[in-house]
């Protein structure tokens, strides 16, 4: 019995070991997805400062060569702003499943706590089990012993 408290005691400490690792991952992945939607809205704010910056300037000069400058800029700028939102998605994705682990994760402790307990208990039970048939079986011997006189 003692080898199996043993065991499951190495499990439970492997399995706390596994949900504090995927905690930590949780939280990793929550920090890439914060600076990945930061980043994407920098980039939209950037690209409305750069609209409003330019469309004053068309106003006074727009040659062709400077609406073309700005119109190569500008469709790269909503490529960035495109390539980020999908990064900020996919890194919105890896929360999500990093998340569905920890909490999976967090099952697989409770159940092996709660068969620590479960074992624990038995053994209680079967302890004052035996506790209880050795002192049935001492209060039978001291009923069929003579009682001495004196």
């Amino acid at each position: 019995m003692a080898d199996n408290t043993q065991a499951l005691a190495t499990l439970l400490e492997r399995e706390t070991t596994e949900r504090d690792n995927l905690l930590s991952a949780l939280q990793q992945a929550q920090a890439r997805a914060q600076t990945a939607r930061q980043q994407a809205e920098q980039l939209v704010v950037y690209r409305d400062d750069y609209h409003k910056r330019w469309s004053s300037q068309f106003r006074t000069a727009g040659t062709m060569d400077i609406v073309r400058c700005y119109q190569d800029f500008a469709q790269r700028l909503e490529e960035a702003i495109a390539q980020q939102a999908r990064v900020a998605t996919h890194a919105e994705t890896q929360v999500q499943r990093a998340r569905e682990a920890l909490t999976a994760q967090e099952i697989r402790v409770a159940s092996v706590r709660k068969l620590i307990e479960r074992r624990q208990a038995e053994a209680l039970r079967a302890a004052e089990r035996r506790d209880q048939k050795q002192t049935d079986e001492a209060a039978s011997r001291a009923a069929w012993r003579p009682a001495t006189a004196g």
